[in-house]
């Protein structure tokens, strides 16, 4: 099922049609779809034993003087209306189709190779920031790193987890540093420190906040177009009210053909709603009080907000990294949304058919299986300088065919011809090649 992920993503009936295309050693002759399930079911018996054998294979593969580990966390869309005991299955956010779904919440750890360690399933309407504590325990726990940089993403940073994990790193005699975005809602109290900044020739400045060290880096061809974005709405939204204007004015003078009247309630509801819809009600104020249509752009919240533009606040505690190396490590998480880009496409682990949680988590727990086989292909590709991606490969692979010829009484095995470039990925992927 792991390699039916990795190589031809499919439902539990086309992982049955799958495995009658393929040759594999110690296969049973007959799989049926209820074998599956069963396999799915004691996985979640063993899920201890496979991921603690997981840790010890992957152990050798991390730094246990320094782990530099990235933490982020995606939802995925599952099936179903009915209701089970303990429902993974819950109504949130969906960061695929940005509108309300039911999901569960998918937490996925890495090293900064880009080596998956772990794996954590929450339900659909978990919040983020509960998540953290948790995983970083069990990381401590499974790889004996001394020093930790924890390297996540904004939606995860509050200042109670802040102080919860440090605790938990100096109990267990680790060292934890971290590297949290500060949330953009939090910005607001940074202006005072923004504006005393200065920055470098590198757009980059250090300041303090929650007493530890904040790094600022700005980028103005971000800020300009973020700036420029959002005054061409707001040119929008104006030149929509004072088209309102002008059709109230030409009937208040009898000017307007007959018909539906205008009114400047009407107006004042039309004009909000638009100015709510792109999200410029902290900017653009309609004068409700007043008897004729009117609205109000506050200045002092736009240059307030465009103080904001292209800049990354980091909060961190690591006291010999720099600016431009904390900079840096924040933008390597971008790495950690590849790896969920690829268990969405190529892995394909949504959307999730079943129902019962063991189920979703042993289909959690196959689909990050095929990610890390997935990720360990990418690493000795990478190492070896090879230029094919783990998807071409496989695909490149793929054409292998094993012969069954019967002669008579007699039975004849091969294998094609391995062609160079196939020969190739097995020196790259240092695997034994097809005898």
């Amino acid at each position: 099922m792991v390699f039916n992920r990795l190589c031809a993503p499919d439902s539990k009936l086309g992982c049955l049609r799958w495995l009658e295309t393929v040759a594999m050693r110690g296969m049973p002759e007959a799989i049926t779809h209820q074998h599956l399930l069963r396999v799915m079911d004691a996985l979640m018996d063993h899920a201890e034993l496979v991921e603690a054998e997981l840790a010890r294979q992957i152990r050798p593969l991390v730094d246990h003087d320094l782990a530099v580990v990235f933490y982020d966390l995606t939802t995925v869309r599952i099936h179903g209306e009915g209701e089970v005991a303990d429902d993974l299955r819950a109504f949130g956010m969906n960061k695929e189709t940005g509108s309300i779904a039911r999901q569960f919440v998918l937490g996925l750890v890495q090293t900064a190779e880009g080596l998956p360690l772990m794996h954590t399933v929450h339900p659909g309407n978990m919040a983020e920031t509960r998540t953290l504590q948790a995983m970083l325990k069990t990381v401590l726990q499974r790889f004996p790193v001394q020093r930790v940089v924890l390297v996540a993403d904004r939606g995860l940073l509050s200042l109670e987890n802040i102080g919860e994990l440090t605790a938990l790193a100096k109990r267990g005699g680790r060292k934890l540093e971290f590297i949290l975005a500060v949330p953009a809602r939090r910005y607001t109290e940074l202006a005072e420190t923004f504006r005393r900044l200065t920055l470098s020739e590198a757009g980059l400045a250090e300041s303090h906040f929650a007493g530890h060290r904040l790094i600022v880096a700005h980028d103005p061809l971000r800020a300009e177009e973020q700036t420029a974005r959002r005054r061409a709405r707001i040119a929008e939204l104006e030149a929509m009210a004072e088209k309102m204007v002008t059709r109230l004015d030409a009937q208040d003078a009898g000017k307007t053909p007959r018909g539906r009247r205008a009114s400047d309630r009407g107006a004042y509801g039309r004009f909000t709603r638009a100015v709510a819809e792109a999200e410029l009600s902290r900017f653009i104020k309609a004068d409700l009080n007043a008897d004729r249509f009117s609205w109000a752009l506050d200045e002092t919240a736009l240059a307030a907000a465009e103080l904001f533009d292209g800049r990354l606040a980091l909060i961190t505690n690591a006291p010999d990294l720099t600016p431009a190396d904390a900079v840096a490590r924040d933008k390597a998480l971008s790495d950690i949304e590849r790896g969920f880009r690829v268990l969405k496409s190529d892995i394909e682990i949504a959307p999730v058919h079943h129902r019962l949680p063991d189920r979703i988590r042993a289909h959690a727990l196959i689909c990050f299986l095929a990610l890390v086989l997935y990720r360990v292909m990418r690493i000795r590709l990478k190492a070896k300088g090879h230029t094919a991606s783990p998807r071409t490969a496989l695909d490149l692979l793929a054409r292998i065919q094993k012969h069954v010829t019967h002669i008579g009484a007699q039975t004849f095995t091969g294998i094609s011809k391995s062609q160079p470039e196939q020969l190739s990925l097995f020196d790259a992927l240092d695997i034994k090649k097809p005898a």
